[in-house]
């Protein structure tokens, strides 16, 4: 059984950077893509970053130069290091595990109906 776990959130001022953690297990993690996707309140889940099971990354442009994704493999576990943050960024944030295991293009990755197990989120608040 896949379950996904994440963590760090928190209540930061604008400007400030965290960094959110993915810890996987009931499957080698590294044979997958991982994805982040954001829900504000009262608001549809929007797709943050993406990546993929063969090492490319994705962003949401409303979050390209400040966030990145990273994985580490040996602790199936996937990273969202975020800086420079928004009020805007405030939503609560789930990490997600696509099956696919063969080349998708970018847009692919951006459906949240793509992905096959999600996490149970973490907030991220962010006051000005």
């Amino acid at each position: 059984q896949v379950q996904l776990v994440e963590s760090g959130g928190g209540l930061v001022q604008a400007g400030d950077s965290l960094r959110l953690s993915c810890v996987g297990s009931g499957r080698t993690f590294s044979s997958y893509s991982m994805g982040w996707f954001r829900q504000p309140p009262g608001k549809e889940r929007d797709f943050v970053a993406v990546i993929t099971w063969s090492g490319n990354t994705y962003y949401a442009e409303s979050v390209k130069g400040r966030f990145t994704i990273s994985r580490d493999n040996t602790k199936n576990t996937v990273y969202l290091q975020m800086n420079s943050l928004k009020p805007e960024d405030t939503a609560v944030y789930y990490c997600a595990l696509d099956e696919t295991q063969y080349y998708r293009p970018s847009y692919y990755y951006m459906d949240h109906q793509k992905y096959d197990y999600w996490g149970q989120g973490t907030q991220v608040t962010v006051s000005s």
